[in-house]
């Protein structure tokens, strides 16, 4: 090849690479999704039929997730008519400052009649689980770490449960399933979604929500294995069966290591919860089954 084709080459790479850096950097992180899905849960009581349960995920509050970024998230958050709002870990990054008071402002923000629970990722434990723990106190978010919290609609019940960061070895799933009544649909929220293999064994838990992957983040073929967590490289996105239990991996809307996202939009999930009772009165589409 001659010289001035090398050197046409080398301009071509390197304005695709510009350009790949530009669309990860600028681009996709704003693209933020809002996916919508009806969940059968087979032990939800019907007084519970239609709620409306938003998830988000992997905050990272930092230098890639400034207080204009996050703010614009609760509103979207927000229109969503939430009855309650869960965030599965990792509000900040562990290697990075960030503000604690835009932090605490934006969490404050949320509104949910049923209020906002979540679990502490595995970043938040490296930053100092404590002081991650009374931020959200301060916000007004309650920390289901290891914890069941039950909602009540008259004599209905719907369990509501989390277990702390499992790559910081601080899951207690033994004493999350002894406090947790017998009767009534339950939910899980654990930081990592590999955790669902063992939290589907003890036949207990209708849905896991969990985050930690972020979607790959950056899907090449080249990267996404290097990039996976661990914990987090079996389930990485999307809905899954685990042995008769839903898994939903949230993408997540922060970023960390390299600042790009390529083909894993940050992403807002609406869960529209229904018991198998309701019959075939829900959009079939829409609706996921056991």
């Amino acid at each position: 090849m001659s010289r001035s084709k090398l050197a046409g080459a080398a301009a071509l790479l390197a304005g695709a690479a510009g350009g790949f850096v530009y669309y990860g950097r600028k681009v996709e992180p704003d693209a933020i999704d809002v996916n919508r899905l009806w969940l059968r849960l087979p032990r939800l009581d019907p007084a519970f039929e239609g709620y409306r349960l938003v998830q988000i995920s992997d905050i990272h509050t930092g230098p890639y997730m400034g207080a204009d970024r996050l703010n614009r998230i609760v509103d979207l958050v927000n229109e969503q008519q939430p009855n309650l709002i869960a965030i599965t870990g990792d509000f900040v990054t562990d290697h990075e400052p960030y503000d604690e008071g835009a932090l605490v402002a934006a969490l404050r923000r949320f509104s949910a009649p049923d209020g906002v629970i979540a679990v502490l990722g595995n970043h938040d434990h490296r930053a100092g689980a404590e002081k991650i723990r009374v931020l959200l106190a301060e916000s007004g978010v309650t920390d289901l770490s290891n914890q069941v919290h039950t909602l009540k609609r008259g004599d209905a019940t719907l369990h509501l449960c989390g277990v702390d960061d499992v790559l910081a070895r601080c899951d207690r799933l033994d004493e999350v399933v002894r406090a947790l009544p017998a009767d009534g649909g339950a939910i899980l929220l654990a930081h990592e979604p590999d955790f669902a293999d063992l939290a589907a064994q003890t036949g207990r838990f209708d849905l896991q929500l969990s985050g930690h992957s972020h979607g790959g983040q950056i899907n090449l073929p080249v990267l996404v294995r290097v990039v996976l967590p661990p914990y987090g490289r079996k389930y990485t996105r999307g809905l899954h069966w685990v042995e008769g239990m839903i898994l939903y991996v949230n993408r997540g809307v922060g970023m960390l290591s390299l600042p790009l996202r390529f083909r894993a939009r940050p992403e807002i999930t609406v869960f529209l919860l229904a018991p198998e009772t309701t019959g075939d009165s829900l959009p079939p589409d829409a609706v996921v089954r056991l």
